[in-house]
C-alpha cells in the first residue's frame, strides 16, 4: 500500500514538473515571437536559455550573428530581479540597448559616456524596477558608487559578453575582465553566470571557465561556420587598383575595409574618396569627437564604407554589412575571423576578401614586437603574449598562402570537423589545372641550403628570391651571395613566378618562415624532394586571380528596393540606424512574402508584435502600393 502511494506521489510530482516545464517553454516561445519576431530558435539557443532558467552556469561559443544576445535576454525577461551584462565597449552597450528598445524591452547602460546626473537617474530607475537588463563595463563593477547602487537589488544573472577578453590567450585580452570574479565574491549570493563569445580556441575556452569560476557550466559550441560568408584571398602585385575594382562591384553595398596601420587607413580612405566612394575612416589617432562622428555616419548609413584599423568593430552590431575587405593581413586567425564576421550578420550573403602581400608579414611582426607599454602587464606576461602572437601569425600566414579550402582552414584552426571542399570560397571555386614544379622546387631548396652553408643563418624570402633571380641588390652583393652556384639559377623566369613558387612551397610545408627573425628555412619534408622521392605540383589558374573591374551596380529596384527606401526614411525620422527598424534579412523575407494583412505581416522573420505595431501599417501600405492593391 505504501509502495503504491509512493508511486502515486512520484507520478504526481513528475506530472507537476512537466506541466511547469511546459509552461516555461510556452513562455519562452511567446517572448521569442512577441519581442524578436521569430518562431523557432537557432542551434544551441534553447538549450542555453533553459539551463540559465534552471539556475545553471552556461558558456556559449557561437559565431558572429549566431544570436548570442538573445540567449541571455530572454532569461533576463523571465527571471526575478535584474541581469547585469558585462560588455567591453561603449558602442556595444548603446547598440544593444537601442535594439532592445526597438522591440519594446526597457534596458539601460552605465558607462563613461553618461554624466553623473544621468548615471544617478539610471540608478533610481533600477531601484524602481524599470529595467530588467543593465549593461556595464567590467571596470564599473569595482566602483564604490555602482556597488552601493546595486547593494539592495537582486541580481539574478551576470552575463559576460565577449568572454574571450578574460584570457591572456584570447586575441583581445583585457585585464579589467579579471575583476568580474572579485565583484561576484562581494555579492551576498551568487547569481547565474553566463559567458558568450564568437571566437575561442580550446585553450581560451578552458581559460574562460577557470577564470570566471563557472560552476559545472553547460558549454554549447554551435560551430564556427558562417555558410553565408564567401571567403577569398587575392595576391595582387599592387593593391590600390584591385581594391577599387572590388569596390566598384559593390558600390551600393555597405562594407568595411580594414588596414593594419593608421597611415594605411588615411591613404586608403583618401583613395576611395577620390574615386567617388562614400568612405570615412576610424583609428585611434583621430580626435574622440571625429571618431564618434565617423562611426555614427557609418552606422546610420550616411557613409557606406568604413576604412579602419582593428580599433573599429568589436561591438558594432550593424547587420547590413555586405562585405569586409582586409587591405592588409591581420595578425591572427582569431582577429581575422572576428573582423570578417562583421559581414552578413543578418544571414544575407556577404564577401570576406583578403588582399595579401609579403610585406604584410613584416608589418604584422613589427606591430607584435612593438605593442606599446601596458602598466597592467608584467614584462614576463608581455613576453608570453608576444611569443603567443608570433605563433598565431604563423597560422594567419598559412591561411593567406594555402591552396586548400579557405573555410576548411578556418574551421580546422578552431578545431571543428569540416569537408575538404566547401564549394563557396575563392580556392574551391577557382578554375585551373595542376602543374608540376619539381625542378623549380629543387633549385629553390638548393639555393636556401647554399645560403645557410655560406652565412651560417637563413635569410628572408625576398632576399632568397633575389638570389634566384640574379639580383644586383646591394645587400645580396655585400653578403657575397652572387658567388653561389644558385645565384641567377632562375633568372630566365619572371620574378613574380619565383615568388609564387616560394609561397606555394611554404603553403605545402616544404619551406617555413621563422616567426621571429624571418629567415626562410627547409623542413624535413624538403628532403624527399631533393632525394627524388617526391614530386611537387601547384594549382595554375586559367584566369588571373586579380579581379577584373566591373561596372558599378545599379540601385536596387523591385519591392525590396522600395522597402529599403522606406526603411531609410523611417530610420532618418527616428534618428536610428536603418537596421534597427528592420534588418536586410527581414526586408528580404518581407519582399518574398509580400504580406498585405497584419496577420501575414507578423509571419515575416524578425517582425515581433512591437515592431508590427510600430511599423506595420506603413510597410503594408508600401507593399499594397507596389502590388497595385
Amino acid at each position: 500500500m505504501l509502495f503504491g502511494l509512493s508511486m502515486w506521489y512520484d507520478v504526481k510530482a513528475m506530472s507537476c514538473f512537466w506541466k511547469e516545464d511546459q509552461k516555461k517553454m510556452e513562455k519562452i516561445q511567446e517572448l521569442l515571437s512577441k519581442y524578436f519576431g521569430y518562431e523557432a530558435f537557432r542551434e544551441g539557443q534553447e538549450d542555453l536559455i533553459r539551463a540559465q532558467l534552471a539556475r545553471r552556469d552556461v558558456f556559449g561559443i557561437m559565431p558572429t550573428g549566431g544570436g548570442k544576445s538573445l540567449c541571455y535576454q530572454i532569461p533576463a525577461l523571465m527571471m526575478e530581479g535584474i541581469t547585469l551584462v558585462v560588455s567591453p565597449l561603449i558602442s556595444l552597450m548603446k547598440d544593444q540597448v537601442m535594439a532592445l528598445k526597438s522591440v519594446g524591452v526597457a534596458g539601460a547602460y552605465i558607462n563613461s559616456s553618461l554624466t553623473p546626473a544621468q548615471i544617478r537617474l539610471v540608478y533610481r530607475n533600477v531601484a524602481a524596477g524599470m529595467y530588467k537588463i543593465i549593461y556595464v563595463a567590467p571596470e564599473r563593477l569595482q566602483t564604490e558608487g555602482f556597488c552601493r547602487a546595486v547593494a539592495g537589488i537582486r541580481i539574478s544573472m551576470l552575463a559576460v559578453d565577449e568572454a574571450h577578453c578574460i584570457s591572456q590567450w584570447g586575441q583581445d585580452f583585457r585585464p579589467s575582465y579579471l575583476q568580474i570574479v572579485d565583484f561576484l565574491r562581494q555579492l551576498p549570493y551568487r547569481p547565474v553566470v553566463s559567458a558568450f563569445t564568437a571566437t575561442a580556441t580550446r585553450q581560451v575556452q578552458e581559460d574562460v571557465i577557470r577564470l570566471l569560476g563557472l560552476e559545472n557550466p553547460l558549454t554549447v559550441v554551435t560551430g564556427f561556420d558562417r555558410p553565408n560568408l564567401h571567403f577569398q584571398v587575392l595576391r595582387p602585385k599592387s593593391k590600390p587598383e584591385p581594391l577599387c575594382s572590388l569596390m566598384a562591384q559593390r558600390r551600393h553595398q555597405c562594407g568595411i575595409v580594414y588596414c593594419s596601420t593608421r597611415k594605411e587607413v588615411e591613404k586608403v580612405c583618401d583613395l576611395l574618396q577620390e574615386q567617388g566612394f562614400s568612405a570615412t575612416r576610424y583609428h585611434a589617432g583621430l580626435e574622440d569627437a571625429e571618431r564618434r562622428q565617423n562611426q555614427e555616419d557609418f552606422v546610420y548609413d550616411r557613409r557606406s564604407v568604413m576604412v579602419a584599423t582593428n580599433a573599429f568593430g568589436m561591438g558594432i552590431n550593424k547587420s547590413n554589412v555586405g562585405f569586409v575587405i582586409h587591405y592588409n593581413m591581420p595578425q591572427s586567425m582569431e582577429a581575422y575571423y572576428q573582423e570578417a564576421g562583421r559581414a552578413g550578420r543578418d544571414g544575407s550573403p556577404a564577401d570576406c576578401i583578403l588582399l595579401y602581400a609579403p610585406g604584410d608579414v613584416y608589418t604584422a611582426k613589427f606591430l607584435i614586437q612593438h605593442p606599446g607599454e601596458n602598466p597592467m602587464l608584467t614584462p614576463e606576461t608581455q613576453q608570453l603574449l608576444m611569443t603567443r602572437d608570433l605563433q598565431r601569425l604563423e597560422k594567419m600566414i598559412g591561411y593567406c598562402k594555402t591552396e586548400s579550402c579557405l573555410r576548411g582552414y578556418i574551421l580546422g584552426y578552431f578545431g571543428q570537423p569540416h569537408e575538404k571542399r566547401c564549394h563557396n570560397c575563392g580556392n574551391c571555386n577557382r578554375q585551373g589545372v595542376q602543374v608540376e614544379i619539381t625542378p623549380q622546387t629543387r633549385q629553390i631548396l638548393e639555393c636556401v641550403r647554399q645560403i645557410h652553408k655560406m652565412l651560417g643563418y637563413y635569410i628572408g624570402p625576398t632576399a632568397v628570391i633575389g638570389v634566384l633571380a640574379g639580383s644586383a641588390e646591394k645587400r645580396i652583393l655585400s653578403l657575397g651571395l652572387d658567388s653561389l652556384s644558385a645565384y641567377g639559377s632562375l633568372k630566365s623566369q619572371n620574378r613574380n613566378d619565383i615568388r609564387t613558387w616560394v609561397q606555394t612551397l611554404e603553403s605545402k610545408g616544404y619551406l617555413r618562415t621563422h616567426p621571429e627573425h624571418g629567415g626562410l628555412f627547409p623542413t624535413e619534408k624538403a628532403g624527399k624532394v631533393l632525394s627524388g622521392e617526391e614530386q611537387v605540383f601547384m594549382f595554375a589558374e586559367k584566369a588571373p586571380a586579380q579581379p577584373k573591374a566591373a561596372p558599378a551596380l545599379q540601385p536596387e529596384g523591385g519591392l525590396l528596393g522600395a522597402l529599403k527606401s522606406l526603411r531609410s526614411r523611417l530610420a532618418l525620422e527616428a534618428g536610428v540606424p536603418a537596421y534597427i527598424v528592420f534588418s536586410n534579412a527581414a526586408l528580404e523575407d518581407m519582399a518574398r512574402k509580400a504580406p498585405c494583412t497584419m496577420e501575414d505581416f507578423l509571419k515575416v522573420k524578425g517582425v515581433g508584435q512591437y515592431k508590427a505595431q510600430e511599423y506595420g501599417e506603413v510597410f503594408l501600405a508600401e507593399i499594397r502600393k507596389y502590388l497595385g492593391k
